[in-house]
Formats: C-alpha cells, sequence, structure tokens
C-alpha cells in the first residue's frame, strides 16, 4: 500500500507565504517529504509588496521600507541578492536626509523656530508610548473601552504644553494664525504621519499599552534599489515551477474540528484527508495543513458570514479566534504618486536659477475651522507631506490614511490633479520663491504654480484580495490576540481530530513585529518550522 505524503497548501503568495514554501521545500524538497503547492488568488506574487515603475523612477505601491537594517532579515537578503545598488533611480533613494519646508495654510512660512519644539514635544510623547522612555503618567484619559489610547496620550501632552506657554500670541506676518493655533496645527500633522506609520484611522483608536510592545531593529531605515519585489522574486526562485499556482482564489475552507470522517467529493469519491479547499471557478484541493496567510481585512470578512463571496470557514471559526480576529485593528494607507508636467531641472525662474519642488510639510488649519480656505478638499486636510520621491525628481508622493484614503480610491484622475493643485497653489503663494528646493522669503510678482501630468494610486481598501493595508493594536485589543492569530486549528489538547489543519501566517500574527514585512516573515518561518517539528524534521 502506497503511503500518501502530507498535502500542505499555502494560500497567499505575499512575503509570509513565500517564505513559509521556500523553507518546507528547502528543507524537505531532497527527502520528497511532502506536496506543498501555494495558491495565490491573484495575477502576481507579492502581495502588499508591488513594485512598480511611474515616471520613469522605480516606486513601491505597498511596503516601502526597511524598518532597521541592524538583525532584519530583510536587509539580510537584500545584501545577499545585491539589491541595495541599482541604476535606475528609485523612491526614496537618498533616505530621509532633505530638509523639510514646513509651510502653514495661506502661504505662510514657518521657520524651524517654530516647528522644532513641537516636533520636539511630539517625538518625545512617542518615545514614551512606545516604551523608549520610561513614562509615569497617571493619566485617567480614555479612549474607547475605558482603556488609554496613544491619541488621549499625546493630546494630554499637548495640552500640558499649550497649558505652560503664554497666553494666546500673535504671530506678524501670519494672518489669522495665532501662536496657539499653530502649534496645535504643527502637532496634528505629526498625528497625521503617525496614522501613516499604524494604519489607525484615528490615534484615539489606537491602543498605549500594547504600542510599547511593537518593536523594530536598530540602524537607518532604507528602502530597496532593486525594488521590495525583488526579495520576494528570491524567496520564490528556489521553488519549482507549478509550485504557485496564480487566479486561483479560495472561497471556502471546509475543517474538521471536532473529528475526523472521510470528506465525499464530487464525483463520488471519497477524501481521507481532513481539509478542503474550495476554489471560485468550481474546483477542490484536499490537503492535510493549510496555511492561511491571507491579509487580517479579508480574515475579518471571513467572520461577518455575509455571504459576499469572499473567504469562509466551515465551521466557522471557533470563537476565540473570531473574537481576537475582530478586536484587531485593521486600516488603509494609500500612497499617491503625482508626476510634474514639467521636471524640476527644467524649471527656472527669472534670474534663470533651477527651481525644485521643495519636501513640503503642510500645516493645514483644522477641518471644522472658519479659517480653512474652500478650495483645499477635505480627503488633504489629514495628510501631512508632498515631496518629490528623492531630490529634483518629477515624481511627488503623498500619504493617506483612514477614511481619507479610501475616498481617494474613488476619485478620478482629474479630481485628484484639481484637489492637489487647488491645495498647492493654497501653500506655494506669491510671497514665496523657491530656489534649488529651498525656500526664499524675498517676494517676487508671479504666483507659483505647477501643472501635473498624470497620477497613479494604490488601492489597498477596495481590493478584495487584501481589503486594506496593515494591522495596529486597537483599542479594546491587546498583543494577547496577537498571539491567538498565530494559535493554529484545532486546539490538540480538545479535539481527537488530525493537528495542524489550519496553520495562520501573516504580519498581524506576530506579536513584536506586526504591520512589517520582516514580522511577516518571520510568521512565514514560524508555522514551515511548526510543521517541521511536528514531522520531527527540525
Amino acid at each position: 500500500m502506497v503511503v500518501k505524503k502530507p498535502q500542505i497548501v499555502i494560500i497567499g503568495a505575499g512575503m509570509a507565504g513565500l517564505t513559509a514554501a521556500n523553507k518546507l521545500h528547502s528543507v524537505s524538497a531532497s527527502k520528497d517529504l511532502f506536496e506543498v503547492c501555494v495558491v495565490e488568488g491573484g495575477n502576481r506574487i507579492g502581495g502588499r509588496i508591488n513594485t512598480s515603475e511611474f515616471g520613469g523612477d522605480r516606486i513601491e505601491m505597498g511596503a516601502t521600507w526597511i524598518h532597521g537594517i541592524g538583525g532584519s532579515p530583510i536587509h539580510k537578503i537584500a545584501q545577499q541578492i545585491h539589491a541595495l545598488e541599482s541604476e535606475q533611480h528609485w523612491e526614496c533613494m537618498d533616505g530621509n536626509e532633505n530638509k523639510a519646508t514646513t509651510i502653514a495654510e495661506g502661504g505662510f512660512l514657518v521657520n524651524p523656530s517654530l516647528v522644532d519644539p513641537i516636533t520636539k514635544l511630539f517625538n518625545n510623547l512617542m518615545d514614551h508610548a512606545q516604551g523608549k522612555i520610561p513614562t509615569t503618567t497617571t493619566t485617567t484619559t480614555k479612549g474607547h473601552c475605558g482603556k488609554l489610547s496613544v491619541g488621549s496620550f499625546l493630546r494630554q501632552g499637548l495640552d500640558a504644553y499649550c497649558g505652560s506657554s503664554k497666553e494666546e500670541e500673535e504671530l506678524k506676518g501670519f494672518g489669522k494664525w495665532s501662536r496657539k493655533l499653530l502649534d496645535e496645527a504643527i502637532f496634528a500633522m505629526h498625528e497625521n504621519t503617525q496614522r501613516t506609520y499604524t494604519s489607525a484611522a484615528n490615534l484615539f483608536t489606537l491602543d498605549y499599552a500594547a504600542e510599547s510592545e511593537c518593536q523594530m531593529f536598530p540602524g537607518e531605515e532604507i528602502t530597496i534599489a532593486k525594488g521590495y519585489l525583488s526579495i520576494i522574486e528570491s524567496l520564490a526562485s528556489v521553488l519549482p515551477p507549478g509550485l504557485v499556482q496564480l487566479g486561483r482564489k479560495v472561497t471556502r475552507i471546509e475543517w474538521q474540528p471536532d473529528r475526523h470522517e472521510a470528506m465525499n467529493l464530487e464525483n463520488g469519491r471519497t477524501c481521507s484527508r481532513p481539509v478542503m479547499l474550495h476554489f471560485c471557478d468550481g474546483s477542490i484541493m484536499s490537503a492535510d495543513h493549510v496555511i492561511v496567510t491571507v491579509s487580517l481585512g479579508v480574515l475579518k470578512a471571513s467572520i461577518r458570514d455575509d455571504d459576499s463571496g469572499m473567504l469562509m470557514f466551515n465551521p466557522p471559526l471557533p470563537s476565540f479566534k473570531a473574537e481576537a480576529i475582530s478586536r484587531l485593528g485593521f486600516g488603509v494607507v494609500n500612497k499617491l504618486f503625482i508626476q510634474l508636467s514639467e521636471p524640476p531641472h527644467e524649471r527656472k525662474d527669472e534670474h534663470e536659477h533651477s527651481k525644485g519642488f521643495p519636501f513640503l510639510q503642510m500645516v493645514f488649519h483644522s477641518p471644522q475651522s472658519e479659517l480653512r480656505h474652500k478650495k483645499i478638499p477635505w480627503w488633504m486636510r489629514r495628510t501631512a507631506t508632498l515631496c518629490p520621491i528623492y531630490n529634483n525628481s518629477s515624481v511627488l508622493l503623498s500619504w493617506f490614511a483612514g477614511e481619507e484614503a479610501l475616498a481617494l480610491e474613488s476619485l478620478k484622475e482629474e479630481e485628484i490633479i484639481e484637489g492637489i493643485s487647488d491645495t498647492i497653489s493654497c501653500f506655494l503663494s506669491h510671497s514665496l520663491e523657491f530656489c534649488n528646493g529651498n525656500v526664499n522669503s524675498e517676494k517676487y510678482s508671479h504666483e507659483y504654480k505647477v501643472k501635473f501630468s498624470k497620477v497613479l494610486k494604490s488601492q489597498w481598501g477596495t481590493d478584495p484580495l487584501f481589503l486594506g493595508s496593515y494591522s495596529h493594536v486597537a483599542v479594546g485589543s491587546s498583543g494577547d490576540d496577537l498571539d491567538t492569530m498565530a494559535e493554529p486549528l484545532p486546539k490538540c489538547h480538545i479535539s481527537a481530530s488530525p493537528p495542524l489543519q489550519i496553520l495562520f501566517a501573516g504580519e498581524a500574527t506576530h506579536r513584536t513585529h506586526y504591520s512589517t514585512t520582516h514580522g511577516a516573515y518571520f510568521s512565514g518561518l514560524r508555522e514551515a518550522n511548526r510543521l517541521l517539528q511536528h514531522y520531527s524534521l527540525c
């Protein structure tokens, strides 16, 4: 009698899925111990890693940064495959070295002496929240569910700062801006940047206690010259042809939490494997083990039971797993790339000086303020920066989070160009002159005008394969929920069914490195090793 080899199916060809496949294949291929395959619902590998080109430059539609090079497995792979250098220009190739120009709504250049104290305050507060500096706060200001949020902690710090400063101070040459309004708006600018870091639509929904558990590697943060996709391609390069199957969207996972019975197939045959996968084209596949690496957004949709055609579990996931999925946060962050009609090096002023677009930090009036410029669209008011992707690039980049990010996905190109143009005309007013990317306060007679030729935007929120960007620990959740996300099914001590039927990997299953590509990488290794240990192979 021929003994069947265990069948392992990995759902998703992103960082977690391909890392798991790479590990399983590398260890077991020579011994021919497993049948491994990766099924991917889309038409490409990479998942939330998607390197592209725009305006002749290499850009990232999804994951962008290596968050610290000291000990990062992503950085190690990038070094090994020589992906950190390229002859083609790439996004943020000059890092964060470019000095920002901060301008308040109405075209008022904000001197660093006004910006720096608020920047220092914000950074110190975030260092406290992230556990880098011990805090003795006894705050009672709570977010949702009666727990302290990062947003409430930050606002308490701002209130204490403003309360200790002078009374309402007028600022000469700043129109209707007062010192207090400007301080609050600069602080809000930093909050909006933090929203894109965390994917939280509102920092008042971001749990304070869990923030200090999130870890980053030491060292500088860099982008990958040859693109993040080069890491994915390296992981996939060892896999034999046909192991990764594209266009194979799983709609239902049938598993056996209580007992093991042979499953009936449509052709009248039975299958002894405990898990059955159903695909959108009507085909089915059996498996002994399934590693689910879909996003937390897709998992959230799977527990809503609204028959939307999304991934479903039959029987439904146990309550401990479903409740963790429900409590954790999963937000939308999108990137908007805009190409200048005229390359910066071709723009000249009347003195024949090159006029590059500045690395612009935008300080907006509150969306509710009567002082706001009505032509600036609401979806621009909670973005913080608009800047070239490297010095003198003709491609500009802005980041959006939450409601604004979702709104961006539905806007037409003409609407986006009009909204950006109206915003720029308000910020880069007639009182400012830009030379080589630096601001000169010398007045000149004509308004600084820029024209855009095209835009490119990510659309992670409405993509049915992702339904968002990355996870965060929401108020009401905790790091324990991230651990729960990583628990395989069924629970061995309460079930007589075959173990490790459904395993979970992905950034939202790592307690200390959630929301990152290296967290996804670690999770893929973790689940591959779990199966190898099960079969006593490591």
